[in-house]
C-alpha cells in the first residue's frame, strides 16, 4: 500500500506532492542523459485547460519558481499543447517563445511534445539545448516515449490528490463532536465509500436562535472533489436558510432555488428536521431523501411516512410540505443515507426491512452501533454510509 494511502489526510496530501515532485525530478533526469540536453521541463493545464503552469524542470528551475504561464495556442509550449502534436524549434527567440526565461538562459534549440494520458491533455514537456541542434524523429520518439511516462505518474498523482482533498474538505466539513443540548441525546456514524473514498454523504446538528434544533442529513450525486465542494455549498446555503426559515420545508425550497440558479448541474437528496425548543415534537421535511425511521419503548420502529420533494437540481416544481410528529420522552429517530440500506441487486424495500428490525429505542450510541453491526458488519460499504440517531431523554 502506498504510505499516502492512510493516516492524516493533511500530511497524506503533503507526502503526495512530494512524492512526485521527486519522481517528476527523477524522470526529467533520465529525459537529460538519454537525448544529451541541457534543459527539461514540464507544465500542465490548469484546472479550465486555457494556461500551461511550469511544474517542474532541470536547467530552468526560475520557470517553476516564478509560475510561469503560457497561454494555449501561443508561443512554443502553447502551440504544442494546442496541437497536441511535437514541435521543434531551432532557433529560440523573441518571436518563438513567450517566456523570456529560455533565451535568458542561452537555450538555443528546442524539442517538445504533449503529455497524453486517455485521450486527455495534461500538458507538455520539452527539452533544449544551449548550443544549436537539429532534433530528429528518432529523438521525438524517445521523448515521446518518455513523455507517457510521465503522464501516468501524473495521473496517478491527480487522482490521489483529488481523493485525499475531497477527504480533507469532507472530513472539515462533518462534525467533531456533536453538539450538547439538554434534553436530547445524540450519535451519529459515518463511513466513506470504500473507493473512490469520498462521496457526498454529510450530516449536521445546529442549535438556531429561536431554541429550536436543527438535524439535516444529505446525500450530494457523485463522487470524488467535486461531491465533496457541492457538499459544503450545500452545507453552509442550508445553515444559512435555516437562521431565516420558520419551517423545513421553508428553508428546503430556498436551497432548491438557489441550487437551481448558481449550481444547475448539480443534484442531491437532503432531508432536515426542527426539533421544537421544548422538545415535544419535531417538524421535518424531505427534498427526495428517505425518510426518518422512528422507535418507541416498548414497540417496533417504523418508517414515518412522508410526502418529498423533488430532490435538489431536478428542476421540478416545488411545495412547502412539513410533516410534524409528536417527540414523546424515550422516542429515538434514526436519520440515514440510502448508502446504509441500499444493495445491488436487491429492492431498497428488503433494506428498510432489515433497518426497522436493527432499530429500537435506546441510548443513541447503542443503537448506532447495533445498526451498524446489523447491516453492515464487516462488507466494505458500497457507497458513502450515514447514520445520525438522536432520543428524547425520558
Amino acid at each position: 500500500m502506498d504510505p499516502c494511502d492512510a493516516g492524516d489526510p493533511v500530511a497524506d496530501l503533503e507526502a503526495a506532492h512530494l512524492h512526485v515532485s521527486d519522481r517528476l525530478q527523477l524522470l526529467l533526469e533520465r529525459v537529460e542523459k538519454l537525448l544529451e540536453v541541457d534543459t527539461a521541463a514540464i507544465l500542465l493545464l490548469d484546472r479550465d485547460g486555457s494556461q500551461l503552469i511550469a511544474r517542474s524542470a532541470r536547467g530552468l528551475e526560475d520557470e517553476v519558481r516564478q509560475g510561469v504561464r503560457v497561454q494555449v495556442g501561443r508561443g512554443f509550449a502553447g502551440r504544442i499543447a494546442a496541437t497536441r502534436a511535437p514541435v521543434t524549434l531551432d532557433d529560440v527567440g523573441p518571436s518563438a517563445v513567450v517566456n523570456p526565461i529560455l533565451w535568458r538562459r542561452g537555450v538555443r534549440s528546442m524539442l517538445g511534445v504533449p503529455l497524453i494520458a486517455d485521450g486527455r491533455l495534461l500538458g507538455v514537456m520539452h527539452v533544449g539545448t544551449l548550443q544549436p541542434r537539429r532534433f530528429n524523429g528518432d529523438d521525438s520518439a524517445v521523448l515521446e516515449r518518455e513523455a507517457t511516462r510521465v503522464a501516468q505518474v501524473i495521473t496517478d498523482h491527480q487522482a490521489l490528490a483529488e481523493r485525499l482533498t475531497a477527504r480533507t474538505l469532507q472530513e472539515s466539513l462533518l462534525p467533531g463532536r456533536l453538539p450538547e443540548i439538554a434534553g436530547l441525546e445524540c450519535a451519529a456514524r459515518f463511513v466513506a465509500e470504500e473507493d473512490p473514498g469520498v462521496g457526498g454523504d454529510w450530516f449536521d446538528v445546529f442549535k438556531l436562535p429561536d431554541g429550536h434544533v436543527g438535524i439535516v442529513v444529505g446525500d450530494v450525486a457523485g463522487v470524488g472533489l467535486g461531491a465533496a465542494i457541492v457538499m459544503g455549498r450545500l452545507r453552509s446555503a442550508l445553515r444559512a436558510y435555516a437562521i431565516e426559515s420558520s419551517t423545513p420545508s421553508e428553508a428546503l425550497v430556498r436551497l432548491a432555488r438557489k441550487f437551481a440558479h448558481f449550481e444547475p448541474d448539480e443534484m442531491a437528496t437532503v432531508l432536515y428536521l426542527m426539533i421544537a425548543p421544548d422538545l415535544a415534537s419535531f417538524t421535518w421535511s424531505s427534498s427526495g431523501h428517505l425518510p426518518p425511521v422512528v422507535a418507541t419503548p416498548g414497540h417496533d420502529a417504523n418508517m414515518l411516512d412522508c410526502s418529498p420533494n423533488p430532490p435538489i437540481g431536478s428542476h421540478l416544481p416545488v411545495r412547502h410540505v412539513d410533516t410534524s410528529e409528536e417527540l414523546l420522552p424515550g422516542t429515538t429517530v434514526g436519520c440515514f443515507t440510502d448508502g446504509l440500506v441500499e444493495r445491488r441487486g436487491e429492492s431498497i424495500d428488503v433494506g428498510l426491512a432489515r433497518l426497522r428490525a436493527a432499530f429500537s429505542a435506546g441510548e443513541p450510541e447503542e443503537v448506532c452501533s447495533s445498526v451498524m453491526t446489523q447491516l453492515i458488519g464487516s462488507s466494505n460499504v458500497p457507497d458513502d454510509t450515514t447514520l445520525l440517531v438522536f432520543r428524547r431523554v425520558a
